[in-house]
């Protein structure tokens, strides 16, 4: 997510591994299949972003499904960049105001949206107009945390190579993580999605690009995994090349994804529109494809039970 990380080229991105040998049935859903009872795996709403947004968790039985009264929700949007909507950077507005209606509507008792912003922090909440959108919804509720103090060790059980690292603290005592990306295109992973976009949740993040970007990035989705209920993707426009900060390609989508299983989400993002110019498969995608192989979610694309609504 750095600005200063090397491009992929479309060559590397496309050659970063076939299919591997089997699929992760039945482990994908991350909250308990008894709460979801016969939701779909993904929910896809086409339409504007906010009633998108609100028919795609409908089409998964609700914020109810996933919320309960009294919880501590964090939503984790995209809105790393000082940009506006339409250069498709950063999460919706609308897309994080009506996920936290919807919260409410559920009784959260109190509803947080969180990132580590890579460019200046004033200009992010501003100019992506988040804050703005859910500053009528529950006042003082969008942070940009950067400070050490914000955060605490968490050590990563099973990890590959990343053993431990700083998270946030309300991440950490939340009830309910909400990850709400923006489906982009990005320099060093091919796309950012929900997976990829769990680091803004962490203090120092230069250090996966070290050890081992994609593998790092699943090792933190096992660690947040029991707290993310829900994956939101905005998908009603799409970098689809030049992120995660462009200027790149927009396409117009008009499509909101949902679904209990961060993987599942992203690996049918992936197959939502062509990235740099060549449509690609999520196994083409380095951490989709770990997440699926260690157990994470799913990413078999054609088996899921996908659930299309119209807003």
């Amino acid at each position: 997510m750095s600005q200063h990380t090397p491009r992929l080229t479309r060559r590397d991105f496309l050659k970063t591994g076939a299919l591997a040998a089997g699929t992760v049935a039945g482990s994908g859903l991350l909250a308990p299949l008894s709460a979801l009872a016969a939701a779909p795996d993904v929910a896809r709403a086409k339409g504007d972003p906010a009633a998108a947004t609100r028919k795609a968790v409908e089409a998964l039985g609700g914020m109810a499904a996933f919320v309960k009264p009294g919880q501590r929700v964090v939503i984790k949007p995209n809105m790393s960049f000082a940009a506006g909507p339409d250069s498709a950077c950063n999460t919706h507005p609308a897309v994080i105001a009506e996920l936290m209606r919807l919260c409410k509507e559920a009784g959260a008792a109190r509803v947080l949206v969180l990132d580590n912003t890579l460019a200046d922090p004033e200009g992010c909440l501003n100019l992506s107009g988040i804050r703005a959108a859910c500053q009528g919804i529950e006042k003082d509720s969008v942070h940009n945390l950067k400070e050490e103090r914000f955060f605490a060790k968490a050590a990563i059980p099973g990890a590959k190579v990343l053993a431990e690292t700083l998270v946030m603290q309300d991440v950490l005592e939340a009830d309910v993580l909400i990850a709400a990306p923006k489906a982009k295109s990005h320099g060093a992973t091919g796309v950012t999605l929900a997976l990829k976009g769990m680091m803004g949740l962490i203090f120092e993040r230069e250090s996966f690009h070290r050890i081992g970007l994609d593998q790092a990035i699943v090792d933190l989705a096992s660690l947040l995994r029991p707290k993310v209920r829900l994956a939101v993707i905005d998908a009603t426009t799409v970098m689809t090349s030049g992120g995660p900060y462009g200027p790149g390609p927009v396409v117009k989508l008009d499509t909101v994804l949902a679904s209990a299983d961060m993987v599942a989400a992203d690996a049918l993002a992936v197959t939502l529109t062509p990235w740099y110019g060549q449509k690609i498969a999520p196994s083409q995608v380095r951490h989709i494809r770990y997440a699926a192989e260690r157990g994470l979610g799913r990413m078999d694309v054609d088996k899921l039970n996908v659930v299309t609504v119209q807003a």
